[in-house]
């Protein structure tokens, strides 16, 4: 067997005014100050990152780019690819991320609400739009997992597996899959949620909430499904608290 590609670590800043933040389950009454976010993002490319994932919290939860003077430094100050989220609603959202330099773009509630803007916005920036799926799972592994919109705050009644059967044909970067239950709290990914989506799904899987450890990471690295396997994942709050390292990160997830 050909060897595989490691799989791609993004660390994440989530930013809330103006400042790199974490949350616990979306709940933007528990948030965390880590800094300033600039230097945050300069403190990642000088351990070895090898690209970023920005969301604008603020926008996510209002739809108006309120940090988007920090994500245009962010940007400039860094010379890794960044992967921008947050309140990117409609056209001109889009089109101005990606103008501001994003090397792709995170389409969340729009692209659950509106499927005809997000396969414009698909077919006209290939490879650069990636569907943000964020859900809410319930006690049981296999129960419904309902994708969430809004920054979260709100239930959109549709089930993961079925949205991701409705972008199939999209030319995305990928799709971003969040487990909202797990975000925050380092306890563990969603294992068995993201083995469900790579044997619904021919399309680049990220993954993103829970991890807490190198042994996490090494699970996400080794999960496999149908043949496929899981193309990167975001680690926020794991890396910021120190819970681990990025040097243990980028081993761990070594195939």
């Amino acid at each position: 067997m050909a060897e595989r590609s490691p799989l791609a670590l993004l660390p994440a800043i989530d930013l809330a005014g103006g400042r790199c933040v974490r949350l616990v389950h979306g709940d933007f009454s528990a948030e965390t100050d880590y800094g300033d976010a600039v230097e945050v993002a300069r403190a990642y490319v000088a351990a070895g990152a090898a690209g970023l994932h920005v969301v604008d919290l603020d926008a996510a939860r209002t739809g108006e780019p309120a940090n988007r003077a920090v994500v245009a430094e962010i940007i400039s100050a860094v010379p890794l690819p960044v992967q921008l989220g947050g309140g990117l609603r409609d056209e001109a959202a889009i089109e101005a991320a990606i103008e501001l330099g994003a090397a792709r773009v995170v389409v969340g509630t729009a692209g659950v609400e509106h499927p005809e803007l997000l396969a414009e916005m698909a077919a006209r920036y290939p490879g650069r739009i990636v569907l943000g799926l964020d859900h809410r799972r319930g006690a049981s592994g296999r129960s419904r997992r309902e994708v969430a919109v809004r920054g979260w705050q709100e239930g959109s009644g549709i089930d993961l597996l079925d949205a991701l059967d409705e972008v199939a044909e999209l030319p995305l970067g990928a799709v971003l899959i969040t487990d909202i239950s797990a975000d925050g709290t380092l306890s563990g990914p969603d294992l068995e949620g993201y083995r469900l989506a790579l044997g619904d799904s021919a399309l680049p899987i990220l993954a993103s909430g829970g991890v807490g450890t190198a042994a996490h990471l090494a699970a996400l690295s080794a999960l496999e499904e149908a043949g496929r396997v899981l193309t990167g994942v975001v680690v926020g709050k794991a890396l910021l608290s120190g819970a681990i390292s990025l040097q243990e990160a980028v081993a761990a997830c070594a195939r």
